[in-house]
Formats: structure tokens, sequence, C-alpha cells
């Protein structure tokens, strides 16, 4: 109970409550126009957030999360335009309803599932994420060390469309990790007498360029003129009685698989929101109407996106991998501020959880008020020029990174980083297993080096927890190449009979 108290009590801070506002407009205005992500939002504001006490902190990073959960569906709606990935479900049946004049419906419909999906995730990470944190703090280095390579894997697996992209991308990012010095004997490797290198290259920077200049200068690259209009004739705002039964089902079974999903670490909204969609077209009475305007399929495409924070900050915050690109991020904020998630988590800081989880159900409930009061002010967002957000998000970039080091050396790392993950993403190869890789290979190396101390290659495969977890490591890798497979096997043969019919007849 002191834990409780101690974490509700840290939210009495009127610098929180500042923040907490803050964090909420920032998120909402950030998923509201298409193309800035909240990762790439959370990335930018880390670097204004790491001077500030820890709560206050994750009030501005965990708040921006929320908000951009919310703010993202309005583009998805209006203008067929996800604005952040969680969103493209949204699209399926939001713009089609948009489109019949059922615009005010889809969002305050949106709004009123995504609360609700977000709060019942919340209460799965209050109810799991201890006894999950719990077993946990019973790992030893190879399990750690499998922990890691099976979060890493999993990543790999989800984020790109070729499995040997996202392999090469996360040794990437476990290279770029061993820049620095030995976690175990401190000597520096390949810092090249630059002594900016002896502390490794700083994450903060990098994350922020290739998550937020990769996708500035990817935008810049491809710009065309926008010819498309937002609906601007709303209608009717508030569901009838019937059409909140009609979104019963389909919420209660997308809060499960949001939830689900969300714990499957690197699995984000955007494959929670197809997979909802797809499980509730299947289970209705009318299936024929999804993708033309379906209040069914609107409400399971968004309570199974917003659904995954919970699930998703459970296994962040429980096991030290990062639920989502977002979670990545906040693990490089908390590691500087002297936290390091994961088991040890819940032992040295009880009330920090505590006032997380109030954090989120506070903004939650606000984004809903915001989202309901001022829906027809952020429509008007989407007509602002895309020149002027460009040149706004290019100053907080170099703002915020400079801020962190008060060094030019992180802004040139952030602009290289830029460079690179644009170039990574025309090539097709993903930046979440590279920023898992940076973030998380420092563990990797120091659980693998004291695992080997203790009894050789032999302990990974002998103990069952670290056996289990790099076998389901190397299955998250084959089963989508399995996959892609017979995918393409029942391409070829759907192709090969056509052509065989016509034998048939004669």
């Amino acid at each position: 109970m002191n834990a409780v108290a101690e974490g509700l009590n840290a939210l009495m801070d009127p610098t929180v409550a500042i923040c907490l506002v803050a964090g909420l407009l920032i998120g909402t205005l950030v998923g509201a126009f298409p193309g800035v992500t909240g990762s790439m939002a959370v990335a930018l504001a880390s670097g204004f957030t790491l001077t500030l006490e820890p709560v206050q902190g994750l009030a501005v990073l965990l708040t921006i999360y929320v908000g951009a959960n919310y703010g993202d569906r309005i583009p998805s709606i209006l203008v067929n335009t996800p604005g952040t990935p969680a969103a493209i479900a949204t699209t399926l049946d939001g713009y089609p309803m948009a489109k019949q004049g059922k615009a005010g419906l889809a969002l305050v419909s949106s709004s009123m599932v995504t609360t609700g999906g977000i709060l019942l995730s919340m209460v799965v990470f209050l109810l799991a994420a201890r006894p999950v944190a719990s077993i946990a703090l019973k790992f030893g280095p190879a399990e750690m060390f499998a922990l890691v390579v099976f979060g890493l894997t999993v990543m790999i697996s989800i984020s790109s469309k070729s499995v040997l992209k996202g392999v090469l991308a996360g040794i990437a990012g476990l290279a770029i990790a061993t820049v620095g010095r030995d976690p175990i004997t401190g000597d520096s490797r390949f810092v090249f007498d630059v002594n900016d290198l002896n502390s490794g290259l700083p994450f903060i920077a990098v994350i922020i360029g290739l998550f937020g200049i990769a996708e500035l200068f990817d935008q810049l690259l491809t710009h065309r003129q926008q010819h498309i209009k937002p609906i601007s004739s709303l209608g009717r705002w508030w569901p009838t009685k019937a059409e909140y039964k009609e979104m019963a089902k389909p919420f209660g079974l997308s809060t499960v698989i949001g939830t689900v999903v969300g714990v499957v670490p690197a699995a984000g909204g955007d494959i929670a929101g197809l997979i909802g969609w797809d499980r509730a077209k299947r289970m209705s009475k009318h299936p024929e109407k999804f993708g033309k305007g379906s209040l069914e399929g609107l409400a399971a495409a968004d309570t199974a996106s917003s659904a995954t924070l919970g699930g998703s900050l459970t296994t962040t915050m429980a096991l030290g991998i990062p639920g989502d690109s977002v979670m990545a991020v906040m693990i490089g904020s908390m590691i500087i501020w002297g936290l390091q998630p994961g088991p040890s988590l819940f032992t040295n800081n009880p009330d920090l959880m505590i006032s997380m989880a109030a954090i989120m159900i506070l903004a939650t409930v606000l984004s809903l008020g915001i989202s309901l009061v001022r829906m027809r002010g952020m429509v008007k967002l989407l007509d602002l020029p895309n020149h002027y957000l460009w040149a706004g998000i290019l100053i907080f970039c170099i703002v915020g990174t400079y801020t962190t080091t008060n060094n030019l050396y992180t802004v040139w790392v952030m602009l290289a980083s830029g460079v690179a993950g644009v170039i990574m993403k025309r090539t097709g190869f993903p930046p979440g297993p590279v920023v898992l890789g940076l973030l998380l290979g420092p563990l990797a190396e120091a659980n693998l080096r004291r695992a080997l101390l203790i009894d050789g290659p032999a302990i990974l495969v002998t103990q069952p927890i670290s056996a289990g977890l790099l076998a389901l490591a190397a299955l998250s890798l084959v089963l989508p190449l399995l996959g892609r497979a017979r995918a393409a096997r029942r391409a070829r043969a759907e192709v090969a009979a056509p052509e065989d019919e016509p034998a048939l007849t004669r």
C-alpha cells in the first residue's frame, strides 16, 4: 500500500500536471498529422525530458503515446490517411463511413472504443506486470541473454518483409552497441581515438535520427502536392443504443486480441488492428459490410490497436524488452534517468509503476474529453501546409538532440543516423531491430559473457528456460519463412489452375 500511496502522491506535484497536459496536447496534435508517428514524437520529446525528474519525464512521454492513439484516427477517417501506423485498419471502415456522411459518428465511436481498449489493457498491466517480473527475477545470465535474443528475433520477424534484412539490421544494431567501453573489463573498443565514442554512441541521438530525421528526409524527398481535402460534412456525432450494442461484441473480442498482441515484443497497434478487424469480420452476422463503412469493423480495428498499449507496457517494464518502437525510445530515456526497465524495477521502484499506470489512465480519460470537445478544431489542422510542420520537426530534432549533451557531436550523430535511416527505408531495412540491438546489446553481451564464464556454451541449452527461449527465437525466424513459402506455392497454384481448366473441358 505504501508503494500505491507514494506512486499516486508523486502525481500531486503541479509540474507533473503541467507535463501531463503538455504531452497530451502534443500527442493529440502529432497523431492528427499524417506521417508524424508516435515513436517519432516520443523520440523528439525525449531530448527535452532528460533533465526532468523521472515521473515528470514519463508524464510527457506516456501522454504523447496515449494522445497519438486518439489524434491518429482523425486523418484516417477524414482523408483516408493513417495518422500513425496503428491507425491503418481504421481507414478500412472509417473513411467509407465518412463518405456516407457519418464522419462525426465514426470519430466519436473511435474515441470511445479507444478509451475502453486502453483502460482495459491497463488493468492487465496492473494485474500481470508484477507476477511476470517476479518470474523474470529468477532469470540468470543465460536466461537474460536468451530473452534478449528472443525479443530481437520477434522484432526482426515482424518489422520487415525480408527476414534476412531484419537479421542484418539487428546485427548492425548489436555491432553499434559494441562501440565504447567493454562492459566487463572497461577497455575502450572501436573508438578510433575519438573521446566522445568512449561512452558509446548516444542512443537518443540515434533514435531521433532513425525515427525523426529519417522520416522527415523521406517525406521531403517524396513530397507531392496533396489535393485531397478532408471531409467537412461530419453529420451526427453520438451513436444510438442500437449502435452501441452493435459495437459491443467486436469491442470485447478486439480487447483480448489487442492485449495479447501487445504483450508480444515488437508487435504494435498496426498488426493488432488488422487482426482484430479480420477476426471481427469472420464472427460478424454482416461480414459483407466490412470495408464499406461498418461500425463493427471500425470498433474492432480501433479497440485492438489501442488495447496493445497496456500489453506493450507490461512486456517493457516487466522484462525490459520493448513492446513496440515507442517503448524502445522509452527504455532509452529511462536508462539515462538511471532506471533499468526489467524485473528489478518492480523491486527497486514499485511506486514508479503505480505512477505510470495512473498517468496512462489519466491521459486516456483526458484524451477522450479533448477528442469529444475539440474534435472540430482538430479537424482544421489537416489544412495546415506540410512545410510548416517539417520546419518545426527539424528544429525540435536539432534542439532536442543538442540538449541531451550540450555537444554538437550528438547533433552530427543524429543527422548521420537520419541519412542512414532514409537509406534503410528506401532499401527495405527496418530501423526497429537496429534500435533494439543498440539498446539491448550491452545487456545481451554482459549476460552472455557471464554465462560463458559460469559453465561455458552448454549452459545456454542445458537450462530449460534459456533453451526454450532460444527455441522460440529460432521459430520466430523460421515460421515467417515457411508462411511465405506456403503463400508463394498457393499463388502459383492459383495461377496454374485457370490454365488447366481449358484442357479439362476439351
